[in-house]
């Protein structure tokens, strides 16, 4: 009697593996991630876990190994993507906060009244920092920057000089109207002092005393730019 042959399967016909079977019945396209992918995903892991380990640490007492072990990696790896330890640093700093960056300079650019601008600001800052792991960031710079002047000097030129060069921009504008006092205009500082009280008060004091960021956010702006006090 004729033994009968076994059915092929895509795991034994043609391809030798399900996911080349996939890529057959895909018209010859792979459905793994590409090497690009992989690559960025990687990369991203490692800042997720230098955020966790630099908020948890501290910058001076962080080390690479830790950060390789939370990203699940080999500590090498990490050389393939940063120089060192500054240089994780410098790229989280950039990664979580230059989008945002590029969002306020383009606020700075647009001809509205100030008030208006003011309130979408404090709009992003309530959504994008305070409510996200970007405050985590600011907190460590405020913690961390007087002792390591190289990365505070970074921070400085990637983010401060840049928010505030587009506020000094907005407030001229807004000055010139009489919408808000000219000493706005030499010290926008004032405007944003509330957002790092606001980041401080909740690593120190917000299981004491909860803070209703945006209400007193929308304050200050009521407070700067009272009618009938432009002078």
């Amino acid at each position: 009697m004729k033994k009968a042959s076994p059915r092929k399967t895509s795991e034994t016909a043609g391809p030798k593996t399900v996911a080349g079977a996939r890529a057959a019945r895909a018209g010859g396209k792979s459905l793994a991630p590409s090497r690009e992918a992989r690559s960025a995903g990687r990369r991203e892991a490692i800042l997720a876990a230098a955020l966790d380990e630099f908020s948890a640490r501290g910058f001076e007492a962080t080390r690479l190994d830790d950060v390789a072990k939370r990203a699940g990696i080999a500590k090498g790896t990490i050389y393939l993507y940063f120089r060192d330890k500054d240089t994780l640093f410098q790229e989280l700093v950039r990664a979580m906060l230059a989008p945002l960056i590029g969002g306020i300079e383009a606020m700075g650019a647009t001809d509205l009244p100030v008030n208006l601008l003011a309130e979408r600001l404090v709009d992003l800052f309530v959504r994008e920092i305070y409510e996200t792991r970007r405050q985590d960031v600011i907190r460590l710079m405020i913690s961390e920057g007087r002792r390591f002047p190289k990365l505070a000097e970074f921070y400085y030129r990637e983010v401060l000089s840049r928010v505030f060069d587009a506020m000094r921009a907005l407030l001229k504008r807004a000055a010139a109207r009489g919408e808000v006092p000219v000493a706005l205009v030499e010290f926008p500082q004032l405007i944003a002092a509330p957002a790092l009280v606001a980041i401080v008060w909740s690593g120190l004091f917000e299981r004491y005393a909860p803070l209703d960021v945006r209400r007193m956010l929308k304050a200050h702006i009521e407070l700067l730019f009272v009618p009938g006090r432009v002078a």
